[in-house]
């Protein structure tokens, strides 16, 4: 089935027709609110300082670091990037491995006492950018994210999984070649890996991060144990245990580094994994009953906030306020998570309009920002929405549903998008992100990753010819 591309909706009422028709809850304005009165430009007062707007540059897994850990050119060029958005929070910058064996990519970030140097020079890169482009830095906050890939790793080689898992999957395991229990880790592993999250959030507090977000989402390690219902041992079974791994961390840093502060990036639910069906529209991979959903409710399809309400009350009693939202996953159901008109290669076609994925994770947002008043809430999955993006953004903000409008594979394309906004230019169409999904396909396909459709830069790399010539082989096949 094909769906209407956002750009084809010329203007608001259009856009509010198509959502009726969907039937889906979507509030957006008229008008965007460029004063410094308006509700994206509105800045967050807290007792830690101020975070000038409400924009966030969300973290995203890169793969164009040197094979030791260390950032390269483009990855410099991608923070300076962040530096440029006019963004006032930065979510974690990017996913950085805790150790070696947890990189998602040969090519991800290490923080360690040997990068930490260019750790430190990436934050400066971004600051200094900002600082020459905006003024101040006073009402900036940045931090890390810190990850562990889990079932996901592949350190060593891009194309050879090398999973650790913290249990066995009806589906996920022979996708990752996971064929006996060698790769669980043990709770003696687990704790060794607490001490590795400690030991990189010490170096984070030593490099000027303001925080660091211990990642708990997209079927990485921190997010499969919270599902590990039926694990064995200290670390799994009941919620208690399930979250242990993140109080043992969060424990760990506070007393290790007491001024660092502490952020958690959550995959709200989770849905079944899906597979290509025979027209190559997503299908669920497995049938009810589905035991391995956070969030789920225990059918595979379904939601159940009952445990996501129990972890933002730990969040909260751990003096945690800082929440990312977002749900599933990238690599097994990527509509619900990232939603796009265009699969990326080893994807499928959407099987709901991609502005249902959208409001989905909207809507469950200012669920759980209105039961957690107290937390600081950035929402995720906006990039769909292009150019209404900043309407149903500043909507959400001024109602009260979420604090924060997070910004990802946006940016790859469109750094300047908020400073735009904030500054009443409108948008730059030639540059909004149309969920091509090339900044997916180039990695799973042994390059690095960028906006190759839009970004200038990126279309006069060597990759972009392998890329027209992969998605015509795509075509042929399909």
């Amino acid at each position: 089935m094909s769906y209407p591309r956002i750009a084809t909706l010329k203007n608001v009422e259009l856009f509010r027709q198509h959502t009726a028709v969907l039937g889906i809850d979507l509030p957006c304005d008229d008008q965007i609110d460029s004063s410094p009165s308006g509700p994206l430009a509105q800045a967050y007062q807290r007792e830690r300082g101020t975070i000038g707007n409400r924009f966030c540059i969300l973290p995203m897994e890169g793969w164009d670091g040197e094979t030791e850990g260390r950032p390269s050119d483009l990855t410099r060029r991608r923070w300076q990037n962040f530096g440029l958005s006019g963004a006032k929070l930065i979510w974690g910058g990017e996913a950085v491995a805790v150790q070696p064996l947890g990189r998602a990519n040969p090519n991800q970030l290490l923080i360690n006492e040997q990068t930490l140097p260019d750790i430190i020079g990436l934050r400066e890169l971004l600051v200094s950018t900002h600082v020459q482009q905006f003024g101040t830095d006073n009402d900036l906050l940045v931090g890390l994210q810190l990850t562990h890939s889990g079932r996901f790793a592949r350190p060593r080689v891009k194309s050879r999984p090398e999973p650790r898992i913290a249990y066995r999957h009806p589906v996920l395991d022979a996708k990752v070649g996971v064929v006996d229990d060698a790769p669980i880790l043990s709770d003696d592993e687990l704790k060794q890996l607490i001490d590795d999250f400690i030991r990189a959030a010490v170096l984070a507090d030593q490099a000027g991060y303001a925080f660091v977000d211990i990642k708990h989402c997209h079927g990485y390690l921190g997010h499969e144990i919270l599902s590990g219902f039926d694990r064995p041992g200290i670390y799994g079974g009941t919620f208690e245990n399930r979250t242990r791994f993140l109080r043992d961390i969060v424990a760990g840093i506070n007393a290790a580094a007491p001024n660092l502060e502490i952020g958690v990036r959550i995959s709200l639910f989770d849905f079944v994994p899906y597979q290509p069906g025979p027209d190559r529209t997503g299908v669920p991979a497995q049938a009810a009953p589905y035991r391995c959903a956070f969030g789920g409710d225990g059918t595979g399809l379904g939601i159940d906030l009952t445990e996501p309400k129990k972890f933002l009350e730990l969040l909260r009693s751990l003096g945690i306020e800082l929440v990312c939202s977002t749900v599933g996953s990238p690599y097994y159901n990527p509509h619900i998570q990232r939603p796009a008109l265009f699969p990326p290669s080893d994807g499928y076609l959407p099987p709901e309009d991609p502005l249902v994925g959208v409001a989905r994770q909207i809507n469950i947002t200012a669920e759980l920002k209105r039961a957690f008043r107290d937390l600081i809430v950035v929402g995720s999955g906006y990039s769909y929405l292009q150019e209404w993006l900043p309407h149903v953004g500043q909507r959400a903000v001024r109602d009260g549903n979420v604090d924060f409008v997070g910004l990802g594979r946006m940016v790859l394309s469109y750094p300047e998008l908020p400073a735009d906004v904030l500054s009443g230019k409108g948008l730059q169409r030639k540059k909004i992100c149309r969920t091509f999904s090339d900044c997916t396909t180039a990695p799973r396909n042994g390059m690095v990753s960028g906006c190759y459709p839009l970004d200038p830069f990126y279309k006069s790399r060597p990759e972009r010819e392998k890329m027209v010539a992969l998605k015509q082989e795509l075509e042929l096949h399909s």
